[in-house]
């Protein structure tokens, strides 16, 4: 399995802050809850990963 391997799972992505100051993306899908905290900088560098990620996949399209 890797990153171009599709799947038929659907999942909800949940985004936000936590009342402790971490950044909080909340995956839950088939019954699994998965919480994934990271600090401020560290999400920071999560969104220039995605911003990223999404300008190359533009390139691939065009």
């Amino acid at each position: 399995m890797g990153i171009n391997t599709e799947r038929e799972i659907q999942a909800n992505l949940q985004i936000g802050p936590t009342d402790q100051g971490m950044i909080r993306l909340f995956i839950e899908a088939d019954g699994i809850e998965i919480p994934m905290d990271f600090d401020p900088e560290e999400a920071e560098e999560i969104a220039d990963e995605i911003r990223a990620a999404a300008q190359a996949a533009r390139a691939v399209k065009s």
